[in-house]
């Protein structure tokens, strides 16, 4: 059961997760041992799924996002599974999710350029037969980020 000490310890590590125990013990008000613990207990638990570094995509290279809409006339798990190898290699593929309603999957591709879009949409295509696909791209990023509600953890 989590209580609040431990649910600031998460809305503060995913914000940062490069903050100092010290600086974190001092910001939930614990000692740095007990602090240390419980971040342990948090991790062993499966609250803390990984640390990770969040890079700037336009100082990498790929601040183009596109959104591609697929429909596939197939929808047995041997097709799904070919379908997620066939994108698991590729990069640029930064999100993919399987829908309800009108499309099947989602994917979210970042891009050097919209060009090079169709170097992404070949790579998918000989790799595995799909129905439909159209593409949206981000004008604008209105909201954006990596972090999540922590309130409703138990």
């Amino acid at each position: 059961m989590l209580d609040e000490r431990d649910r600031k310890i998460l809305d503060l590590l995913q914000t940062d997760a490069g903050i100092s125990v010290t600086d974190l013990a001092d910001r939930v008000a614990l000692s740095v041992s007990a602090c240390s613990r419980r971040i342990q207990r948090l991790e062993d638990s499966g609250h803390i799924a990984k640390r990770i570094v969040v890079l700037d995509r336009e100082k990498m290279g790929v601040p183009t996002t596109l959104y591609a809409l697929i429909k596939t006339a197939h929808h047995a798990d041997e097709w799904i599974e070919t379908f997620r190898k066939a994108i698991s290699d590729i990069p640029e593929i930064v999100e993919a999710h399987r829908l309800t309603g009108n499309h099947d999957y989602i994917l979210k591709i970042v891009l050097p350029r919209v060009e090079h879009y169709d170097v992404i949409y070949k790579k998918i295509v000989r790799r595995v037969e799909l129905f439909d696909v159209s593409a949206s791209i981000s004008m604008e990023v209105l909201k954006s980020g990596v972090t999540i509600p922590v309130g409703y953890a138990e």
